[in-house]
């Protein structure tokens, strides 16, 4: 029989000095995991690592259990909630997810599984397609709209730049221009890969 591994999580320090944590560490207890072996991560929310479940994670092995009060203690997301079981019930791990319940190989439970990855799939399909909607609006009311990030500097400010450049070493023009030396490095050698496709278009 494989072991039974508990896992909580709290978002904040006071949780972890109240009783959000404890009343996770008892319940998963009462689902039958060993207390030896509970894993547990504390964060707030500048700082989302969970170093204690990627640990829980690699000593998980067929024939184990994972329990956890929640699938927000395990994940974000409940995208990246079921793309955490469906690998461990790959790998042969039961997970006993208390609000939700248990999800292994039995075919009910893989059925359970799979209605999930639908939900999360649709779930994936509806976000896409608004971030696409909300760029078509944002085409329409802005004909400069571009994707991804705006550029923090104008051709103008990089014409200025690349002259300067001509009789000033790249230090002095980053303190002159406060463009950091190696975005002038990059500009500077765009410029010249331009230049030169120019020329051999030419030739």
């Amino acid at each position: 029989m494989g072991k039974i591994y508990g896992y909580c999580r709290v978002s904040t320090k006071g949780q972890e000095k109240g009783n959000g944590l404890q009343a996770q560490k008892e319940a998963v207890i009462s689902q039958g995991a060993d207390p030896d072996l509970i894993f547990q991560d504390v964060f707030t929310g500048v700082k989302c690592d969970r170093p204690e479940l990627n640990k829980l994670l690699e000593v998980l092995e067929p024939g184990d259990t994972l329990i956890a009060s929640k699938l927000d203690r395990v994940a974000r997301s409940v995208i990246q909630g079921v793309a955490v079981i469906e690998k461990l019930v790959e790998k042969g791990v039961t997970i006993n997810i208390m609000n939700m319940g248990i999800f292994d190989n039995r075919p009910a439970n893989r059925l359970q599984l799979h209605l999930m990855l639908a939900i999360a799939e649709f779930e994936r399909e509806l976000i896409t397609e608004r971030m696409q909607e909300g760029k078509a609006i944002a085409r329409a009311h802005n004909i400069n709209y571009t994707e991804g990030r705006p550029k923090k500097w104008t051709s103008k400010q990089y014409n200025h730049a690349m002259k300067l450049l001509q009789h000033h070493s790249y230090k002095e023009v980053a303190e002159m221009t406060g463009i950091p030396i190696p975005t002038l490095k990059v500009e500077r050698r765009k410029r010249k890969d331009a230049e030169l496709k120019t020329e051999l278009q030419i030739v």
